[in-house]
């Protein structure tokens, strides 16, 4: 089945066109600065060099049009006729605690996200765009929301509950959720190939280090701890999040400084993390470059994130028992050796040792970067979520009955 994969932010569209029978990713691009000057599409098929075209992209259907344009484009395509597209997955980040699966998108699953945004006002809103604009686009064709979410659904309620009035809980729906589940389910499986032993027979610490981070606590398959929460602000240190603080620190804030909720929320969200500490950056390359360079704050905004990666390995490892695989991935996890040392370090307690050699040479290949000795084994892996959902999309699709004409639906 070819299945075109969408994830849509507030001012862009990333895609993947997948071949789920050679799992063979067609072409995969990004449309950016959707709404404002400059808006470009970037586009790599899977056999030719990729290809910027600068385009004025007014809204989210635009952008679709202009991703379907492309992969049917004589030069650039790789399809003759839109009929090829035989679905679309859509990322979708917050699933709440109804959606514990992929679902086919109905107008009674459009109902439900719509009463979601208020717990993703970041995200959700912008995934529902993507539908309507697939739905415009490509009509009657079937359509999957495969969420963020629903890989956590198994967290125990011990785990999941906050110490609020459970109140809370049963009328608003807070607690921990989870995210990046994609991500964190294919790297487990991924490291499980590797190392020859069955999932369901792990215990498996995964670490998904991007702009945004997460990590999560994945025990015979199953997730039962995650670091992100009921948003994705929680847990570690990332590019421009706080990460896990105290509660009370940003209402201290807001008296002090006199702030808006919005602009709290601003704060925590865009002007902390890596970037609010080091004062230089949000990316861990230039962090890692300044703090070598002899900068001090970049230095400490470092060794906090690395702190912070360290103690949950410790917490998670608790929770399960036992560790027998950590697994290191996404943007920083994947290509940053000084992240996993540090990150790694004075670990050999719980029998974490990393090979330097192999830990250095890690960038770009799936690999085991432990030494030998080591009673855990420590893996580099590449992630894959559009891979993720295409198979998803593809089981959704395939588990329905019925007309695929009936699923389409707009907000």
């Amino acid at each position: 089945m070819k299945i075109l994969v969408i994830n849509c932010g507030s001012s862009s569209v990333k895609y993947q066109f997948i071949d789920t029978d050679t799992e063979l990713s067609l072409a995969r691009g990004m449309v950016s600065r959707i709404g404002m000057a400059g808006s470009v599409l970037e586009h790599k098929p899977h056999d030719r060099p990729v290809v910027k075209l600068g385009m004025d992209i007014l809204d989210h259907i635009v952008a679709v049009e202009a991703v379907v344009s492309i992969l049917l484009s004589a030069n650039h395509g790789v399809i003759k006729d839109k009929s090829e597209i035989e679905a679309v997955g859509h990322r979708v980040a917050h699933g709440g605690a109804h959606f514990t699966d992929a679902a086919m998108i109905t107008p009674a699953v459009m109902t439900e996200l719509r009463d979601l945004i208020e717990l993703a006002p970041l995200h959700n809103p912008h995934n529902i765009r993507g539908i309507n604009a697939c739905n415009k686009t490509l009509p009657g064709l079937p359509q999957v929301a495969v969420f963020d979410t629903s890989f956590h659904h198994t967290i125990p309620p011990h785990a999941y509950l906050y110490g609020l009035p459970y109140v809370m809980y049963k009328r608003y729906g807070i607690r921990r959720y989870g995210f990046h589940g994609t991500s964190h389910k294919f790297v487990c499986e991924r490291a499980s190939t590797i190392l020859g032993r069955p999932v369901d027979q792990m215990k498996v610490i995964t670490c998904h280090l991007g702009n945004g981070a997460s990590m999560t606590a994945i025990d015979r398959g199953v997730s039962v701890d995650t670091t992100m929460g009921f948003t994705p602000l929680e847990g570690l240190l990332m590019g421009t999040r706080s990460g896990d603080m105290d509660p009370a620190i940003i209402l201290h804030i807001m008296a002090r400084e006199e702030l808006s909720l919005h602009e709290a929320n601003t704060l925590l969200n865009k002007h902390s993390g890596l970037m609010g500490i080091s004062g230089v950056s949000s990316d861990m390359r230039e962090i890692i470059e300044a703090a070598n360079s002899g900068n001090s704050m970049a230095q400490l905004a470092l060794d906090v994130y690395c702190y912070r990666i360290r103690k949950y390995i410790g917490s998670y490892t608790a929770v399960m028992n036992g560790l027998d695989a950590l697994v290191f991935t996404a943007g920083v996890g994947e290509n940053s050796a000084e992240v996993r040392r540090l990150s790694c370090q004075h670990l050999d307690f719980l029998g974490i040792e990393l090979d330097e050699n192999k830990n250095q040479t890690a960038r770009g290949r799936d690999t085991v970067i432990s030494s030998a000795g080591s009673k855990v084994s420590v893996l580099c892996v590449s992630t894959n979520e559009e891979l993720v959902i295409a198979r998803d999309t593809e089981r959704v699709i395939k588990s329905m009955t019925g007309s695929p004409s009936k699923t389409s639906a707009t907000v």
